[in-house]
C-alpha cells in the first residue's frame, strides 16, 4: 500500500510539473507586419524567421507584407491588433503610424523593430548596433581591396541606413586611412535591378568591394559583382550562400532572434517593457560577421578573421568606440 501511495504521489507530482511547464511555455499570439516584402533573404526574412520559431513552439502567428505601400502601414497595424496579442512593426516606416494608433489600442503590445520610439507605453522598441558590425566588414573590405576604393549601396539616405555607413567608413579607415569609400542610395528596397545599376556604377568608379544595405534591392549588388568579377558583402543575414564566389562575408543583425527573445521573455515573466528601447549589440551577441560555411570559398583569410575577432573584442570592451547616427 505504501508503495502504491508513493507511486501515485510521484505520478501526481510529474503531472503537475508537466502542467506547469505547459503553462510556462504558453506563448502569446504574434503578428509581424513588414514595411516591405518577404523574399529579401535578409532583414524581413530574418524577422519572419523569428515568427516561424515562435509558431513552431506553439504560438499563433501571421506575417503581413506592406510591399512599401505607405497606404497600408496604418491599416495593417490596426488589422493585426484586432486579432493578435503582439504586433511587431518591422521597419522605420512605421514610426508615424505607431504614434497615431498605438495610444488608441492600449490592449495591444507593439514591438517596433529598428527605431527608438520610447514615449508610448505599449510600444517596446528594438534598435541594433549595426554600426558595430559594419565597422568590421568595412575593415574587411579595405583589407581585401586592391584598388583602394570600396563602396556601399544603401536603400535610403536615412538615420538607420547611415548607421551602417558610419561604421563601414570608420572600419575601412582603421584598415587603410587612405581608402576611398563611395556610397550610393537607391531609394528602394524591393528592386534588384536598381541595386545592380547602382553597384555597377560603383564598380566602374574603381570600387572592388561593395557592401549592400538595401534589402531585396541589394541582391542586384551580387549580380553586379558576378558580372564584374568583383566582391560584395551581404547584410542582416549570412548571405554568402546566395553567391559564394563573390560574397566575402555578411554583417549579421539578428532581427528574428531579437523578436523571439522579446516575446518569450514576456511569456516567462509577464513583464512588457513598453516605453523603453533595447539596443541589440555585439556584446549581447545580436551583431556579428558571417563567412558562410567551410564548404564555401573563403576569400577572407584565417589571419584576417583573427584580426576581425580581435577588433570585435575591442568594440565590446569599449576600447574602440564606433561612430553612430543614432
Amino acid at each position: 500500500m505504501k508503495k502504491l501511495i508513493s507511486l501515485l504521489l510521484a505520478l501526481g507530482m510529474a503531472l503537475s510539473l508537466v502542467s506547469f511547464a505547459g503553462a510556462e511555455a504558453a506563448l502569446p499570439s504574434v503578428a509581424v507586419v513588414v514595411a516591405g516584402g518577404l523574399g529579401d533573404r535578409s532583414f524581413y526574412d530574418s524577422a519572419n524567421g523569428g515568427l516561424e520559431q515562435l509558431k513552431a513552439e506553439g504560438a499563433r502567428g501571421t506575417v503581413i507584407e506592406c510591399k512599401e505601400d505607405a497606404s497600408l502601414f496604418e491599416q495593417s497595424l490596426i488589422a493585426a491588433a484586432e486579432s493578435f496579442d503582439f504586433v511587431v512593426a518591422v521597419g522605420w516606416e512605421f514610426w508615424e503610424p505607431l504614434e497615431a494608433i498605438a495610444p488608441e489600442l492600449p490592449g495591444t503590445k507593439f514591438i517596433f523593430v529598428d527605431n527608438e520610439l520610447t514615449d508610448i507605453g505599449n510600444v517596446y522598441a528594438i534598435t541594433y548596433a549595426e554600426n558595430e558590425g559594419s565597422f568590421l566588414v568595412g575593415y574587411i573590405a579595405a583589407k581585401l581591396s586592391a584598388t583602394g576604393v570600396i563602396g556601399a549601396v544603401g536603400g535610403e539616405d536615412n538615420i538607420t541606413i547611415n548607421n551602417f555607413m558610419a561604421g563601414y567608413k570608420q572600419g575601412a579607415a582603421c584598415a587603410n586611412p587612405d581608402v576611398k569609400v563611395e556610397i550610393s542610395y537607391t531609394a528602394d528596397y524591393e528592386d534588384p535591378a536598381k541595386g545592380k545599376e547602382h553597384a555597377l556604377a560603383l564598380y566602374d568608379k574603381g570600387a572592388d568591394v561593395v557592401f549592400q544595405v538595401a534589402g531585396k534591392t541589394g541582391e542586384g549588388v551580387f549580380e553586379a559583382a558576378k558580372e564584374k568579377g568583383k566582391y560584395a558583402i551581404g547584410v542582416d543575414s549570412d548571405q554568402k550562400y546566395i553567391a559564394p564566389d563573390v560574397i566575402v562575408c555578411s554583417m549579421i543583425k539578428e532581427v528574428g532572434r531579437s523578436i523571439y527573445d522579446a516575446v518569450t521573455r514576456y511569456a516567462e515573466d509577464g513583464v512588457f517593457p513598453g516605453g523603453t528601447a533595447w539596443n541589440a549589440d555585439m556584446e549581447s551577441g545580436f551583431i556579428s560577421v558571417g563567412y558562410g560555411d567551410d564548404a564555401m570559398p573563403q576569400q577572407v583569410s584565417e589571419a584576417l578573421k583573427a584580426e576581425v575577432s580581435a577588433l570585435a573584442a575591442k568594440i565590446v570592451s569599449g576600447e574602440i568606440v564606433v561612430e553612430t547616427t543614432r
